[in-house]
């Protein structure tokens, strides 16, 4: 009896630490994640949006209340910025800080940062964070949604074309 129970609490343990290098690999051993700011994370980047700052803190403040397991915990007009806590299935709190910054006249940045409070690694789940909050905010405000990056690749595409004589109406 003794031996069969010493060969499950052994194959138990086994099968946790295969776990925990798995997961190790799948997963960064990190927990904080801020758009742009996070090299694990390269598609983790900032939101823009062409409307007034005020408007996108207000649908941020929407979407976090709109969010299961998501609870608004400050709202600070002056500074643009939201607190935010998220709880997960088993209990963990992850704390997430929003920030409405304006780039141009036009255009206003959304940064997000997602850093659990405890553990040294979050299993990917802050950049799920992030991830969730913004399919939120682009089903409010997709429609004044921003790539900056966007007029720079039509006018190198544009560019390129002109450079190699693919010109419209002209023969190669």
């Amino acid at each position: 009896m003794k031996r069969k129970l010493f060969i499950a609490v052994g194959s138990l343990a086994g099968v946790l630490v295969c776990l925990m290098l798995v997961s190790a690999c799948m997963w960064p051993m990190i927990n904080v994640v801020e758009t742009g700011q996070t090299p694990e994370y390269p598609e983790v980047q900032p939101g823009y949006y062409s409307t007034e700052p005020e408007r996108i803190l207000r649908e941020s403040a929407a979407s976090v209340q709109a969010l299961e397991r998501w609870t608004l915990v400050e709202q600070d007009e002056a500074r643009r910025q939201l607190a935010a806590e998220r709880r997960t299935r088993l209990g963990f709190v992850d704390d997430i800080t929003i920030r409405v910054e304006p780039v141009t006249e036009f255009v206003s940045q959304v940064n997000v940062r997602s850093a659990s409070r405890v553990g040294k690694g979050d299993f990917g789940q802050n950049a799920r964070n992030i991830e969730e909050f913004f399919t939120e905010l682009d089903l409010r405000l997709g429609s004044v949604k921003f790539d900056p990056g966007a007029d720079g690749e039509a006018e190198d595409a544009e560019a390129d074309s002109e450079q190699s004589g693919g010109g419209e109406g002209e023969a190669p």
